[in-house]
C-alpha cells in the first residue's frame, strides 16, 4: 500500500510538472491548487513568463537614449522635415523623405544625402540590433525602362541605401534586411501632393532584440 501510494504521488508530480511547462499565466493558480492537494500545505508557484516591471522601463530608457543619440547625430545639419524619428512596438524608425535621398523617379542615392546617411550610420554601427531598410512610394504609377512598377522602385531605393551603409560604413550585412513596400504602407492618405511627398521615403528601422522581433513579426 505504501509503495502504491508513492507511485501514485510520483505520477501526480510528473503530470503536474508537465502541465506547468504548458500552462499560461491564467492557469498558474490552478496548478498551485493541484500541488496543495497532492502534497498538502501552501504552495506558491512562480510564473517565469510574468512581466518584469523593471524591464519595460529599461527598454523605454534605452529607446529614449538611442533617439537622443540619433537626434544629436542629425541635429547638426539642416534637414528640415526630411528626417523624422518615431518609435513603436518594433523599435525605432528613422523616416527619410525622397527629396533628401533621391531624384524623382530615380533610385541612385544623391551625393548630397551622403552626409545624412553618414550621421545616422555613426549611431547604427555601434548597436547590436538588426536593421531593416524599407522603401516606400506613393500611389502614382511608374512605368519606365528601369522601374516597371513602384515595387521595383521601392526595392531599388532600399537596396541602394543599405548598400551605401554597408560598403561605406562597414555595417554588418548579417544584421541588414531590405524590404520594398511600394505604395502599400503609406504614412498618410495619398490624397494631396504634400501627403504623397511624405509617403515617398526610405525607413531605417532599428529593431528590438531578436527575441522580440520574432514575437512581433
Amino acid at each position: 500500500m505504501t509503495y502504491a501510494d508513492l507511485i501514485t504521488l510520483l505520477l501526480g508530480l510528473f503530470i503536474v510538472l508537465y502541465a506547468v511547462s504548458k500552462v499560461d499565466a491564467g492557469k498558474y493558480q490552478q496548478v498551485a491548487g493541484v500541488f496543495e492537494q497532492l502534497f498538502g500545505g501552501k504552495v506558491i508557484v512562480h510564473n517565469p513568463d510574468a512581466t518584469n516591471p523593471i524591464a519595460p522601463l529599461q527598454r523605454q530608457s534605452e529607446r529614449a537614449e538611442l533617439i537622443k543619440k540619433i537626434q544629436t547625430a542629425v541635429g547638426s545639419r539642416e534637414y528640415g522635415s526630411g528626417v523624422t524619428i518615431t518609435k513603436n512596438e518594433r523599435g525605432i524608425t528613422i523616416h527619410m523623405l525622397e527629396k533628401l535621398l533621391f531624384s524623382s523617379g530615380a533610385a541612385d542615392v544623391k551625393g548630397s544625402a551622403f552626409a545624412t546617411l553618414d550621421s545616422i550610420a555613426s549611431v547604427i554601427r555601434t548597436l547590436p540590433n538588426d536593421v531593416r531598410i524599407e522603401g516606400h512610394t506613393d500611389d502614382v504609377p511608374i512605368a519606365t525602362a528601369a522601374f516597371p512598377s513602384n515595387w521595383h522602385l521601392s526595392v531599388s531605393r532600399a537596396v541602394n541605401t543599405a548598400f551605401y551603409l554597408i560598403t561605406r560604413h562597414g555595417l554588418n550585412p548579417d544584421k541588414i534586411a531590405v524590404v520594398g513596400y511600394s505604395e502599400f504602407k503609406p504614412l498618410v492618405a495619398n490624397d494631396t501632393e504634400e501627403n504623397r511627398a511624405r509617403n515617398r521615403r526610405v525607413d531605417i528601422v532599428i529593431l528590438d532584440t531578436p527575441e522580440q522581433q520574432r514575437t512581433k513579426e
